[in-house]
Formats: C-alpha cells, sequence, structure tokens
C-alpha cells in the first residue's frame, strides 16, 4: 500500500479518476465519544468502514464527502478533514488498475442508530486494536501473547543489520528499551503486526491468535485506514482542540478527561488535567452544575472559541497531556 500527503491526493485523485477504466472509493472514519467509550462508525455488520464509489460532482472532495456519508448513512457531521490516499494493489478494476482510497476522518456527535442507514453502526473502536487501550486489565495478558512472537521476529532477522532495524520498530512502537509507549503510534503497532503475520489481514497471517487479542478484521484494508485515523486523532489531540467537537454543549470537567483517556487509551492524572485546562483557559464555566449522583453538583463548562482564533494567531499548541 502506498500513501501520499492529504495536498498530494487532492491532484492525484483527480488525476486517477479520470483514467479509463480506473477506480477510486471514498472510505470515511468517523469517531464520536459515548458513555466514555471511543467509538466509530462502521457497516457491513462492523467489517467495514463507510464507503462508496468516488463521484466528483461537488467543489471539493470534502463537500462531496459531507454530503456522501450524510445521504449514506444519515449522520451528522461536525469537523472534518482529509486523512490520506491509499492505493490498495490487492484490488483492481476489471481494466487492472489498483483501486484508490480517498479517505477522511470526522469527529461527531454520536446518533441514534435507529436513523441511520446502511445497517451503520457504532463500534467500540478497541475491538479492533484490543492492544491499543492500557487502562484494561487485559492489556498486560495481550501483549504477553504478542510480544514473543514480534521478539522471535526480530531474532530470525537474516544478518545483524536487519536484527538491529527490527528491533528498533519493535522499541519504538511497542514503547520498549529507552522509549515509551506513544498512543499516537497506533499505526505503527498495527503495521508491525500485519508485516510480521499477526493479524488476519496479512498474507503471513498463521498464528491464529484469538479476535481479543489481535483484534477484529475489517474487508479490504479498512482495519489500516482507521489505524491511520486513530493515530491522527490521537495526535492532534496534543496539539488542537478536537475533543470539543465530540463534547456536548456543556460538560464538567469530568466528562472530559474521560472522554480523552477514552480516545488516548491512557489515564490521565486527574490534578494536572485540570490544571492544565485552566492554565490554556479551554473551558468557560457557565454558571449551572449537573446533578451528581454522589456528592455535591459539578460544575458545566463550555469550550472557549477564542482559543480556536489565537491558535490560529500566535501558533498556539496545547502541552502534551501526561499520564502522572
Amino acid at each position: 500500500m502506498i500513501e501520499t500527503t492529504a495536498e498530494e491526493s487532492a491532484i492525484s485523485a483527480t488525476h486517477m479518476v479520470t483514467q479509463p477504466g480506473s477506480v477510486a472509493e471514498l472510505v470515511v472514519v468517523l469517531f464520536a465519544v459515548t458513555d466514555f467509550v471511543a467509538r466509530v462508525l462502521t457497516i457491513e455488520a462492523g467489517e467495514c468502514l463507510p464507503f462508496g464509489p468516488l463521484m466528483p460532482v461537488h467543489h471539493s472532495l470534502q463537500a462531496g464527502a459531507r454530503a456522501w456519508v450524510h445521504q449514506q448513512t444519515g449522520q451528522p457531521l461536525g469537523y472534518m478533514e482529509q486523512l490520506y490516499t491509499f492505493v490498495d494493489v490487492k484490488r483492481a478494476s476489471q481494466n487492472g488498475y489498483s483501486l484508490i482510497y480517498i479517505s477522511y476522518l470526522g469527529l461527531v456527535q454520536e446518533a441514534d442508530e435507529s436513523g441511520l442507514n446502511l445497517a451503520a453502526r457504532w463500534q467500540d473502536y478497541y475491538v479492533y486494536f484490543p492492544w491499543e487501550d492500557t487502562r484494561s486489565p487485559t492489556q498486560p495478558h495481550i501483549l504477553a501473547q504478542i510480544m514473543p512472537l514480534l521478539q522471535y521476529w526480530v531474532d530470525a532477522a537474516p544478518d545483524p543489520i536487519t536484527r538491529s532495524a527490527r528491533q528498533q520498530r519493535l522499541n519504538l512502537g511497542w514503547g520498549l528499551g529507552e522509549y515509551t509507549w506513544l498512543a499516537e503510534n497506533t499505526l505503527l503497532r498495527y503495521e508491525l503486526l500485519y508485516e510480521v503475520g499477526l493479524i488476519p489481514e496479512s498474507p503471513y497471517y498463521a498464528h491464529q491468535l484469538p479476535a481479543e487479542v489481535v483484534g477484529v478484521p475489517m474487508k479490504y484494508d479498512h482495519r489500516r485506514i482507521l489505524a491511520t485515523a486513530v493515530s491522527r486523532l490521537r495526535a492532534k489531540l496534543h496539539y488542537r482542540p478536537v475533543i470539543f467537537d465530540l463534547m456536548p454543549p456543556q460538560f464538567t470537567l469530568y466528562q472530559l478527561q474521560r472522554s480523552i483517556e477514552a480516545l488516548s487509551g491512557t489515564e490521565l492524572h486527574k490534578q494536572n488535567f485540570r490544571r492544565l485546562v485552566h492554565h490554556q483557559q479551554l473551558v468557560i464555566p457557565t454558571g449551572q452544575s449537573a446533578v451528581a449522583e454522589r456528592g455535591r453538583p459539578a460544575q458545566l463548562f463550555c469550550f472557549n472559541q477564542a482559543v480556536l482564533q489565537e491558535s490560529l494567531l500566535s501558533g498556539y499548541r496545547l502541552p502534551i497531556l501526561n499520564q502522572n
């Protein structure tokens, strides 16, 4: 599979769909957070992301993507950005051209599934990447089954140079040795599992590990596209306030923290998180409180819209959210 940048993809897509017999598909990754669960919109019983033939009839690809997703799934859209263009060499048109995926990432308020089309359903995205949730008590057991197989692949390298390169990839992706686990390395971890043959989509798959360990497979290359989108979203949490596109208009700081934890798969230190939010002036008190089941009512906040303007004018960056 070949990737291009978002800027290049618009050019390449426009060029390639004009070739006789070529095929381009639109694939959209929509994220939501509901009840502190990170969710992704899927179709075909969770085996695919929303996708279909690219028909560039709008003034821009993004406008076409918005219209297409709303028409096909019935899901109202919020924030959206172009992700990547992928070339799937394993699929081809009738004339032999490789299939092109034009992918987008969207952040939405989750809709009632009863109003969705295409049998679209929201799924917990950790069913596809169970090793990515460091909060889960089962993650150490998952890693205990994966890591020896990855290390065996490293040790089986044909020469010392290759072995060193493989070991560095393993350490970087999985936070070993001098490296730490980085949530945004989801794609690196997925690609290594694919290359070693530990997931069903891989042509080298032979280990037959259960879905609880290697995740639920998806058709075509959709799980790789999903891994790319998860990496992009997790990285953006460090420097853009995209989390607020997933939050209701009013929320408590507890709800905000739990939602970020759901997306990143990591736990955050409560006091440090709240100091960060207040220091960056990300939220504004609404003067209202939420009724709590226990203890005193929690103060409600809303997003400080001025942060967006400041970030454009002064290069505003959110500090990295540390676990401790």
